[in-house]
Protein backbone atom coordinates (compact mmCIF):
# COMPACT_ATOMS: atom_id res chain seq x y z
CA UNK A 1 0.00 0.00 0.00
CA UNK A 2 1.25 3.72 -0.94
CA UNK A 3 -0.28 6.12 1.11
CA UNK A 4 -0.48 9.58 -0.49
CA UNK A 5 0.41 12.63 1.14
CA UNK A 6 -3.42 13.31 2.81
CA UNK A 7 -3.00 10.05 4.78
CA UNK A 8 0.33 10.23 7.02
CA UNK A 9 1.98 12.99 9.03
CA UNK A 10 3.89 16.07 7.17
CA UNK A 11 7.49 16.45 7.34
CA UNK A 12 10.18 18.63 4.99
CA UNK A 13 13.40 17.55 4.62
CA UNK A 14 15.78 18.65 7.37
CA UNK A 15 13.32 18.15 10.00
CA UNK A 16 13.69 15.45 13.30
CA UNK A 17 10.89 13.93 14.33
CA UNK A 18 10.64 11.48 17.18
CA UNK A 19 8.45 8.30 16.60
CA UNK A 20 6.84 7.40 19.49
CA UNK A 21 4.82 3.49 18.96
CA UNK A 22 2.20 2.31 21.18
CA UNK A 23 -1.23 1.10 21.98
CA UNK A 24 -1.75 4.37 24.13
CA UNK A 25 -4.44 2.33 26.15
CA UNK A 26 -5.42 4.72 27.05
CA UNK A 27 -2.71 7.72 26.52
CA UNK A 28 -1.89 9.36 29.48
CA UNK A 29 0.62 11.77 31.42
CA UNK A 30 3.84 9.79 31.30
CA UNK A 31 3.13 9.66 27.53
CA UNK A 32 2.94 13.45 27.28
CA UNK A 33 6.08 13.78 29.96
CA UNK A 34 8.46 11.68 27.56
CA UNK A 35 7.40 13.57 24.61
CA UNK A 36 8.15 17.01 26.26
CA UNK A 37 11.37 15.61 27.16
CA UNK A 38 12.17 14.21 23.99
CA UNK A 39 11.14 17.30 22.06
CA UNK A 40 13.72 19.26 24.61
CA UNK A 41 16.67 17.00 25.34
CA UNK A 42 16.82 15.75 21.65
CA UNK A 43 15.92 19.36 20.15
CA UNK A 44 12.52 17.27 18.43
CA UNK A 45 10.41 19.69 15.85
CA UNK A 46 7.83 17.06 16.58
CA UNK A 47 6.72 13.89 17.95
CA UNK A 48 4.62 11.40 16.58
CA UNK A 49 2.62 9.31 18.34
CA UNK A 50 1.89 6.07 16.26
CA UNK A 51 -0.97 4.49 17.72
CA UNK A 52 -0.80 1.22 16.81
CA UNK A 53 -3.29 -1.69 16.10
CA UNK A 54 -2.19 -3.96 18.80
CA UNK A 55 0.90 -4.81 20.53
CA UNK A 56 2.18 -8.11 19.77
CA UNK A 57 4.21 -8.84 23.08
CA UNK A 58 0.55 -8.29 24.92
CA UNK A 59 -1.88 -11.24 24.84
CA UNK A 60 -5.12 -8.70 25.43
CA UNK A 61 -5.45 -6.88 22.19
CA UNK A 62 -6.32 -3.11 22.80
CA UNK A 63 -9.25 -0.85 23.39
CA UNK A 64 -11.05 0.80 19.87
CA UNK A 65 -8.37 2.52 17.61
CA UNK A 66 -10.74 5.40 17.30
CA UNK A 67 -11.54 5.69 21.22
CA UNK A 68 -7.42 5.35 21.34
CA UNK A 69 -7.68 8.05 18.92
CA UNK A 70 -9.29 10.48 20.67
CA UNK A 71 -8.46 10.02 23.79
CA UNK A 72 -4.80 10.92 22.75
CA UNK A 73 -6.03 14.39 21.23
CA UNK A 74 -7.85 15.43 24.01
CA UNK A 75 -4.68 14.97 26.27
CA UNK A 76 -2.31 16.82 23.73
CA UNK A 77 -2.51 20.60 23.51
CA UNK A 78 0.83 21.17 21.81
CA UNK A 79 0.69 20.85 18.48
CA UNK A 80 4.43 19.89 17.88
CA UNK A 81 3.07 16.60 18.92
CA UNK A 82 1.34 14.60 16.53
CA UNK A 83 -1.54 11.89 16.77
CA UNK A 84 -1.62 9.16 14.04
CA UNK A 85 -2.63 5.84 12.52
CA UNK A 86 -0.19 5.28 10.09
CA UNK A 87 0.45 1.89 11.34
CA UNK A 88 -3.04 1.05 10.67
CA UNK A 89 -3.18 2.16 7.27
CA UNK A 90 0.00 0.72 5.78
CA UNK A 91 -1.33 -2.69 7.94
CA UNK A 92 2.00 -3.29 9.89
CA UNK A 93 2.30 -5.26 13.09
CA UNK A 94 5.94 -4.99 13.94
CA UNK A 95 8.23 -1.59 14.34
CA UNK A 96 10.95 -3.09 12.31
CA UNK A 97 8.52 -3.67 9.44
CA UNK A 98 6.86 0.22 10.30
CA UNK A 99 10.03 1.70 9.87
CA UNK A 100 10.71 -0.07 6.30
CA UNK A 101 7.43 1.46 5.57
CA UNK A 102 7.70 4.61 7.05
CA UNK A 103 11.38 6.06 6.71
CA UNK A 104 11.56 5.73 2.83
CA UNK A 105 8.16 8.04 2.77
CA UNK A 106 10.60 10.94 4.20
CA UNK A 107 13.53 11.80 2.53
CA UNK A 108 16.17 14.20 4.32
CA UNK A 109 13.76 13.72 7.54
CA UNK A 110 15.58 13.01 10.73
CA UNK A 111 14.08 10.04 13.10
CA UNK A 112 14.52 9.18 16.18
CA UNK A 113 12.62 5.97 17.45
CA UNK A 114 11.49 7.18 21.26
CA UNK A 115 10.86 4.84 24.00
CA UNK A 116 10.73 4.31 27.46
CA UNK A 117 13.32 2.95 29.86
CA UNK A 118 10.77 0.04 30.69
CA UNK A 119 10.77 -0.74 27.07
CA UNK A 120 14.56 -0.92 26.23
CA UNK A 121 14.60 -3.36 29.32
CA UNK A 122 12.39 -5.91 26.88
CA UNK A 123 13.80 -4.25 23.87
CA UNK A 124 15.51 -7.66 23.24
CA UNK A 125 12.21 -9.46 22.89
CA UNK A 126 10.82 -7.01 20.19
CA UNK A 127 11.05 -8.69 16.32
CA UNK A 128 13.93 -7.88 14.88
CA UNK A 129 15.40 -5.57 17.92
CA UNK A 130 19.39 -5.99 16.19
CA UNK A 131 17.80 -4.10 12.85
CA UNK A 132 15.50 -1.47 14.62
CA UNK A 133 18.47 -0.02 16.36
CA UNK A 134 20.88 -0.45 12.80
CA UNK A 135 17.84 1.44 11.21
CA UNK A 136 17.29 4.54 12.98
CA UNK A 137 18.47 6.09 16.55
CA UNK A 138 17.11 5.26 19.81
CA UNK A 139 15.73 8.27 22.41
CA UNK A 140 15.38 6.64 25.77
CA UNK A 141 13.42 8.73 28.44
CA UNK A 142 13.51 7.67 32.34
CA UNK A 143 11.00 5.55 33.62
CA UNK A 144 10.65 5.66 37.58
CA UNK A 145 12.69 2.64 38.91
CA UNK A 146 13.89 1.32 35.35
CA UNK A 147 17.03 3.68 34.52
CA UNK A 148 19.61 1.24 36.54
CA UNK A 149 17.84 -2.02 34.77
CA UNK A 150 17.95 -0.65 30.85
CA UNK A 151 21.43 0.69 31.49
CA UNK A 152 22.17 -2.77 32.07
CA UNK A 153 19.76 -4.50 29.84
CA UNK A 154 20.90 -6.93 27.04
CA UNK A 155 20.40 -4.01 24.43
CA UNK A 156 22.24 -1.70 26.34
CA UNK A 157 25.23 -4.43 26.56
CA UNK A 158 24.99 -5.12 22.89
CA UNK A 159 25.19 -1.65 21.42
CA UNK A 160 27.19 -0.18 24.14
CA UNK A 161 29.94 1.62 22.05
CA UNK A 162 27.24 3.09 20.34
CA UNK A 163 25.92 4.58 23.74
CA UNK A 164 25.76 8.89 23.37
CA UNK A 165 26.21 10.45 26.47
CA UNK A 166 23.39 12.70 27.90
CA UNK A 167 25.37 16.23 27.24
CA UNK A 168 25.46 15.16 23.53
CA UNK A 169 21.77 14.24 23.03
CA UNK A 170 20.69 16.96 20.41
CA UNK A 171 23.46 15.32 18.04
CA UNK A 172 21.28 11.83 18.34
CA UNK A 173 18.95 12.99 15.06
CA UNK A 174 21.97 13.08 13.25
CA UNK A 175 23.81 9.94 14.24
CA UNK A 176 24.67 6.95 11.83
CA UNK A 177 22.70 4.18 13.86
CA UNK A 178 23.34 2.24 15.90
CA UNK A 179 23.54 5.26 18.27
CA UNK A 180 21.17 5.24 20.95
CA UNK A 181 21.00 7.85 24.39
CA UNK A 182 19.55 7.12 27.65
CA UNK A 183 18.19 10.38 29.64
CA UNK A 184 17.58 10.62 33.20
CA UNK A 185 15.29 13.50 34.44
CA UNK A 186 11.91 13.77 36.13
CA UNK A 187 10.05 11.28 35.42
CA UNK A 188 5.78 10.69 35.81
CA UNK A 189 4.51 7.56 37.44
CA UNK A 190 1.37 6.49 35.89
CA UNK A 191 1.32 3.44 33.37
CA UNK A 192 -1.65 2.55 31.17
CA UNK A 193 -1.67 -0.78 32.85
CA UNK A 194 -2.18 1.32 36.29
CA UNK A 195 -5.20 2.99 34.83
CA UNK A 196 -6.89 -0.06 33.21
CA UNK A 197 -6.78 -1.54 36.82
CA UNK A 198 -8.10 0.94 38.56
CA UNK A 199 -11.17 0.90 36.11
CA UNK A 200 -10.88 4.67 34.57
CA UNK A 201 -10.33 3.28 31.12
CA UNK A 202 -13.73 1.55 30.03
CA UNK A 203 -13.36 1.28 26.71
CA UNK A 204 -11.86 -1.99 26.58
Amino acid sequence: MILNAFERPFAMPGQKIGLLGGSFDPAHAGHLHISKQALRRFGLDQVWWLVSPGNPLKPRGPAGMQARIAMAKALVQDPRIVICDIEARLNTTFTAETLGRILPLYPGVHFVWLMGADNLVQFHRWDRWRDIAQTIPLGVLGRPDQMVRAGLSRTAVHFATSRFRMRDARALPFAHPPAWCLIAGPMVDVSSSEIRNKGDWNNA
